[in-house]
């Protein structure tokens, strides 16, 4: 059972390696969903490539990507287009956030390279009044629930990489380049912990691996 489990796995790993998918793109149109119609000001941090930041550009009149990686940077920078209102720059977050506010701040599969309760606390600090923060991560796996979503995202997992990639072999996509590292806080640590910064916060567990949250500040009105 073990030799075969083990053969399923590779099996599943020359898979993928042949028919890649970003697993964070896949929510980049939720994450636009959550936010208001238009506002001034949005910031991305981790913007990697750049996708979500030029999603944002059709709700913002700026928006503002920072990522550590400065070839990651110099790649999104070649595929804005002139006419969107986006800038990218090569920044450390939290501490490195240029000054806002923003009404709208998202963060997507980088929080959990970051210290998560200093993360969250600076993304707060720079939000506008009645502005909104939106993030997606990724928890470490502990217990049966988190184990048996996983299970369930498997077979799906295979479903999407021939839909996207239509059954054919592909190249990894740019933003799927970026360096990455393993998640070490479980979702319950997240959950307790984002409530503490947050309160009212709303996260969810979702498939894929990752987990969203989503919290909208309620000093201006909003």
């Amino acid at each position: 059972m073990t030799k075969l489990l083990h053969r399923i796995l590779q099996g599943l790993d020359r898979f993928h390696a042949a028919r890649p998918w970003d697993h964070n793109a896949h929510y980049h149109r939720w994450i636009v969903r959550q936010l208001p119609s238009s506002c001034d000001r949005a910031l991305d941090v981790g913007s990697g490539a750049g996708e979500l930041a030029r999603l944002l550009a059709a709700r913002a009149k700026a928006v503002h990507g920072i990522d550590s990686d400065p070839d990651i940077v110099a790649r999104a920078r070649q595929l804005a287009a002139p006419a969107l209102p986006v800038t990218f720059a090569v920044a450390d977050a939290p501490n490195g956030i240029p000054p806002g506010p923003y009404d709208v701040i998202t963060c997507v599969a980088t929080v959990h390279h970051l210290p998560f309760t200093d993360a969250l606390t600076r993304f707060r600090g720079h939000l506008a009044p009645g502005g909104t923060l939106v993030v997606v991560g990724v928890a470490r796996e502990a217990t049966c629930g988190d184990h048996l979503l996983g299970l369930a995202s498997v077979p799906l997992n295979v479903a999407m990489a021939l839909i996207k990639n239509r059954g054919r072999r592909v190249s990894l996509p740019d933003s799927m380049t970026a360096r990455t590292r393993p998640a070490e806080m479980t979702y319950a640590d997240i959950v307790h912990q984002a409530r503490q910064v947050l309160p009212g916060v709303r996260l969810r567990r979702r498939l894929f691996w990752r987990y969203t949250l989503v919290w909208r500040d309620g000093s201006g009105g909003g």
